[in-house]
């Protein structure tokens, strides 16, 4: 049996994967077993409606067999998971189940807030994956999944508008390919709401200790970045590609009494959001990435924001670094019209604005700069322009010529790929630090 959950957090607290560990909790003491790692899938994070990261959760229950892995620690009592499913539930351990994730909600959701729409959904197989691709790059109708969910006999609960069932069925329909985890350790709760103890030169030495792992620190702006900034009750989360370097980084970290933790499988870092499109096919919400020429040259406007516009074959969109990316504002400066690029970024509906989230460089033009008018080589005066594309003339003997003089102006760009900071980096954009660990995968593979 599968279980999703989604949108039981607010800006002002509460956290749908610490919901994630009270689940686990409550289950494996009611006798249930998990199968497999819990699942943290972020979805749409241009959605107007989310409540902060736009995160659900899922997990898989039912008798298991096969190796036992580590996905938990409360209080010290270790927590481990089946690799398969031996056995499901029955009918009457799928409603207790039901019932217990229900009293889980109602007793930890911010229902006082009015964007917390929370869903909890039941289903004995995983949905088509196209559940989960449409809810992480587009807008999926709240009746289609309750028809789905109505026809495939899942058990579910909508609260409020119910807006959450689509988040908790795209998390159980999701199919991992290119994949993540993350091990998030949760406060104590007399904590929760207080400035967070976490050392950021323990945080470094884990990152530079640990290269599997990811966006951990920004050495730019001099900051860990793991804690989350809400009163929510997580401490810190680690991102990486191995589950077993995450067990051992996080020991590295030093920070207040770790009160429990729980290991996710996860989409994180994947650019699962991202949709390879045209200029004229943009739509609203889309997270996308758009092959063509720089149209308009960058330039600064109020706030800090730079602003520069790519054209391809179906027409030209704006696209916009804002202030918040600090220094990757300085590489969009350096680009130049006719140069060629690929923009990634979410579609923003007003001002109609691709919101830069990386940037590759594929070709970079030539610049020329007029050094100076042409010599007269019988006065040796210099020439004065006759007019736009009619060449120069000499003032003194009429002598014409046709070009000025001109040098080539050094580039601050380079071809390569670009991203934005760690510190204003959402969820699912995959780093660089990914890709360059992809290329390596690829490279030892290929030589066996």
């Amino acid at each position: 049996m599968w279980i999703g959950v989604d949108d039981t957090d607010s800006v002002r607290g509460g956290c749908t994967t610490y919901l994630a560990r009270l689940i686990l909790e409550r289950l494996t003491d009611q006798g249930f077993g998990i199968i497999g790692y819990p699942r943290l899938v972020r979805l749409n994070p241009n959605i107007p409606w989310k409540t902060r990261g736009n995160g659900a959760i899922a997990l898989q229950v039912g008798r298991g067999r096969g190796p036992q892995t580590p996905i938990a620690d409360f209080h010290g009592r270790l927590l481990s998971s089946s690799a398969a499913l031996q056995a499901d539930l029955d009918d009457d351990e799928s409603k207790v189940a039901h019932a217990l994730v229900n009293e889980l909600v109602n007793a930890h959701a911010f229902f006082s807030d009015k964007k917390t729409n929370p869903g909890v959904v039941l289903l004995p197989r995983q949905p088509d994956p196209r559940w989960y691709q449409e809810a992480v790059t587009g807008v999926v109708s709240l009746d289609r999944v309750r028809r789905e969910l109505t026809s495939s006999g899942a058990l579910f609960t909508a609260y409020k508008n119910g807006r959450g069932l689509i988040g908790a069925t795209a998390a159980i329909a999701w199919a991992p390919g290119d994949a993540t985890y993350e091990i998030i350790c949760y406060r104590e709760r007399p904590r929760w709401g207080t400035p967070r103890s976490l050392d950021a030169g323990s945080v470094m030495a884990m990152d530079m200790a640990f290269p599997s792992t990811f966006d951990n620190y920004d050495y730019r702006h001099r900051c860990p970045r793991i804690a989350p900034h809400s009163p929510c009750p997580i401490l810190y989360g680690i991102r990486g590609e191995n589950p077993a370097d995450l067990r051992s980084a996080q020991k590295l970290v030093v920070s207040e009494e770790v009160e429990s933790l729980v290991l996710f499988h996860s989409n994180q870092g994947t650019d699962d959001h991202i949709l390879q499109k045209a200029v004229r096919d943009l739509g609203t919400y889309e997270s996308v990435a758009i092959s063509g020429r720089v149209a308009e040259a960058p330039q600064s406007i109020q706030g800090g924001h730079v602003v520069f516009a790519i054209e391809d074959e179906t027409g030209v969109i704006a696209c916009a670094a804002y202030e918040p990316t600090k220094e990757f504002r300085v590489v969009v400066r350096g680009l130049r019209c006719g140069d060629e690029v690929v923009v990634y970024g979410g579609m923003r509906d007003e001002p109609r604005t691709v919101n830069l989230e990386k940037l590759q460089v594929v070709r970079v033009l030539e610049v020329m700069e007029k050094e100076e008018n042409p010599v007269c080589p019988r006065c040796g005066k210099h020439m004065k322009s006759r007019g736009r594309d009619q060449g120069y003339q000499c003032v003194v003997c009429g002598c014409a010529e046709a070009v000025a003089r001109f040098r080539s102006v050094p580039r601050t760009i380079v071809p390569g790929w670009y991203e934005v900071p760690v510190c204003v980096r959402r969820h699912l954009s995959k780093p660089l630090k990914r890709m360059v660990l992809e290329k390596q995968r690829v490279a030892v593979s290929g030589t066996g």
